[in-house]
């Protein structure tokens, strides 16, 4: 086993110092922008009102940059990073221009792809208030549920569809949807989307609506697979590209080097304080065995990975998100899409394996201009490749050898808690009846009706 360095008591940055430039004379004196709204924007009235219900006022500068083009009907390349904003950058206007159109039954005219089935459920609750508002209605189409209400949903002529790709291929090809009247079209995560291998079933969706329809694609970034999917499906787009205008994330990053067999123990005393914490492993099994034993810790853990049901992801996510739990141990599903407001701490339990991953983990917190704190735990073993990484990231940690007694665990965690009860299995949420969908071609039911309109069709 490697030795580690004896404690240091102080912090130390490693990499080049950063270094400030020098000012030159006074600054100028600028006069403050003018505030801009969503009216000045050109959204629809009653989109305005829905979203003043929800507190929301002010676009933020991904939504200022693409609505005007977005609601005058041009597809839209935009390149910019989860938490900015961007999930009303593409609903308002989806909504906006099929306020006033006719859907059939099984043929949405407004389709959203996501890569994961948290961020399709967090776009549906982001875009049904907007829908409602315009007299539109939403459906969710993802695996790991039983399919039968989704079809049901389809049947009942869902205005807009919200999917991952490859359940949504699997009921078109089941004869449940068609996409031939989709109007409106966007593509969310779309380097997520090719990092999970989902491009083939993007494509074949693509392929599937109408090649006049609008189309906007969002991704953190724009090169590879992404600029061969904007080259073939976009017509003349508009580019907008918001990350400089963003305000700086205030992220204090830390690296910790410990003993492989300290590090349950590191990470223990991290997850103890009263900070709302989100720890990330490598694989599945990983976090259900850190969870685990966090738990038997006495700092209580709930579980976020792919060897959950839907319907435990989705209890242990609200649980985090209303403070419930304050401890989630995830794969790097977490690592893209979800937004859960306060979380404080990023805990890279297992370093990632390449520095998009880090930045994507490490952007869940320190939102819309929160300050947050990111902490990397590493064995001496893992130190070249972590540093390598570390640099690709652009980041220059604070650095320390640590063990679980360590006073800069404390510093960073925050005051204890106290030990807590292990978390149990949430009690179930029975679900709501619906009406069952039978046989395949419940397409064909689509012409007994004669279609209806945008506004009021519900009570």
């Amino acid at each position: 086993m490697t030795a580690l360095p004896a404690e240091e008591s102080e912090l130390r940055p490693i990499g080049p110092p950063r270094t400030a430039r020098r000012r030159r004379g006074q600054r100028p004196t600028l006069m403050p922008a003018p505030v801009v709204t969503f009216a000045d924007l050109g959204v629809p009235a009653p989109l305005v009102a829905a979203l003043a219900e929800d507190g929301i006022k002010v676009p933020f500068p991904v939504q200022a940059a693409t609505l005007p083009d977005a609601l005058a009907g041009f597809d839209i390349l935009g390149r910019a990073q989860t938490g900015s904003g961007k999930t009303l950058g593409f609903c308002i206007p989806l909504v906006a221009r099929l306020a006033d159109g006719y859907t059939m039954a099984c043929r949405p005219r407004g389709l959203v792809l996501v890569p994961t089935r948290e961020l399709a459920t967090q776009v549906e609750a982001v875009l049904s208030p907007l829908a409602r508002a315009m007299g539109l209605s939403v459906a969710a189409i993802f695996g790991g549920t039983p399919q039968n209400p989704q079809v049901a949903a389809l049947r009942d002529r869902a205005d807009i569809v919200v999917a991952c790709p490859g359940r949504l291929a699997d009921l078109i090809g089941q004869d449940h949807c068609h996409l031939g009247d989709v109007e409106v079209t966007v593509l969310d995560e779309a380097d997520h989307m090719a990092d999970l291998g989902f491009l083939p079933d993007v494509r074949r969706l693509l392929e599937a609506t109408p090649p006049e329809g609008q189309r906007l694609l969002f991704s953190a970034t724009l090169d590879g697979a992404v600029d061969v999917l904007a080259r073939r499906f976009l017509t003349r787009p508009a580019r907008h590209s918001v990350d400089d205008a963003s305000p700086p994330a205030q992220i204090v990053h830390y690296l910790l080097t410990v003993t492989p067999a300290d590090r349950v123990e590191v990470v223990a005393a991290l997850a103890s304080g009263d900070n709302r914490a989100l720890i990330f492993t490598r694989t599945k099994h990983g976090a259900q065995q850190l969870a685990r034993q966090l738990n038997m810790a006495g700092a209580p853990a709930a579980e976020l990975h792919g060897n959950l049901t839907q319907g435990d992801r989705s209890r242990n996510l609200a649980a985090f998100g209303s403070g419930e739990v304050r401890v989630m141990v995830a794969t790097d599903i977490a690592a893209r899409g979800i937004h859960v407001d306060g979380i404080d701490l990023v805990i890279h339990a297992d370093p990632p394996t390449e520095h998009k991953a880090y930045v994507h983990r490490s952007g869940r917190t320190a939102r819309t201009g929160a300050e947050g704190t990111v902490v990397t735990v590493q064995t001496p073993a893992q130190a070249a490749e972590v540093r390598i990484l570390m640099r690709k990231a652009g980041v220059t940690p604070q650095a320390a050898t640590a063990s679980p007694g360590s006073a800069v665990l404390r510093s960073i965690a925050g005051p204890p808690v106290g030990r807590i009860a292990p978390v149990t299995q949430a009690a179930r949420i029975p679900a709501a009846d619906s009406a069952r969908a039978t046989g395949r071609g419940a397409a064909a039911a689509s012409g007994s009706f004669r279609g209806r309109g945008g506004r009021g069709r519900r009570s």
